[in-house]
């Protein structure tokens, strides 16, 4: 005998109990693309006013609010404190495998800021003692562009120590974590960092480089509505499925009672 019980056994229940976890999970993430699509338009809106503004001049006292104007032109004049280099791991140009010379530029009011001087190569410059084939003499005033630091490491990356247990410094870095770097020097940080303007006729390391800004709204929104859309499918979809289910079992179920 053919009955509608079946709709209530532990498979249905399961598979409807899933379908409801699915809209849930795409509603979600259709969400999450929108609140990304904001943070976007926000980043996009900041860099544009930003890049407007006239060139910072710092040579002392460091303004405050640094840590605001990201992508803001600046012009910095000091000395460099060879003795506190640094290297960011993992970097590359054109392949070759190399690091990002980081040193402070110390101004003179006695702050300093960090400055990513550029690309060097892995090879020859395994140790610190290596890097000073880099240092320039004398007062020097770098041109180029505010970065804010990344106190957290990227999906799948390698945090930093921590400089715990003893441990007093750190040479090799795998981001610009300001915040643990300014714990390692001598005297205060300003709370972002310079990379220099390339130069492009400069074929000698350390070769400065900046990021590729894209003013776009990237794939967030229609990412959005194919999410909303699969949530759709399942919300709307689902019933119309039992429904069906329902009206063959019915149908079933009158051609036992015509035989």
């Amino acid at each position: 005998m053919i009955n509608r019980s079946g709709f209530f056994s532990p498979k249905w229940l399961l598979s409807t109990l899933l379908v409801i976890g699915g809209i849930y999970f795409c509603f979600r993430m259709g969400l999450w693309q929108l609140d990304r699509l904001a943070q976007r338009r926000i980043f996009n809106d900041h860099y544009l006013q930003i890049v407007e503004q006239p060139e910072l001049m710092l040579e002392k006292l460091l303004p405050d609010n640094l840590s605001s104007m990201e992508y803001r032109t600046v012009s910095a004049s000091g000395k460099f404190d060879f003795g506190q280099n640094m290297v960011r791991r993992n970097q590359y140009h054109d392949g070759q495998p190399g690091f990002s010379l980081i040193t402070p530029l110390i101004l003179t009011d006695g702050e300093a800021i960090l400055v990513e001087r550029g690309w060097i190569p892995a090879e020859g410059n395994e140790k610190p003692e290596d890097w000073h084939k880099y240092d320039v003499n004398g007062f020097q005033t770098i041109k180029g562009v505010l970065r804010l630091g990344q106190s957290e490491s990227e999906f799948g990356g390698v945090a930093d120590s921590n400089l715990s247990d003893g441990q007093t410094r750190l040479n090799y870095w795998n981001q610009v974590n300001l915040e643990m770097m300014a714990k390692q020097l001598p005297y205060k940080i300003a709370p972002a960092f310079i990379q220099p303007s390339a130069d492009p006729t400069n074929l000698t390391p350390p070769l400065p480089t900046q990021a590729i800004v894209e003013i776009s709204e990237g794939p967030h929104l229609g990412y959005a509505l194919q999410w909303f859309t699969f949530s759709s499918l399942l919300l709307f979809g689902y019933p119309y499925f039992l429904y069906k289910q329902l009206r063959t079992l019915d149908s079933k179920m009158d051609v036992e009672k015509l035989a």
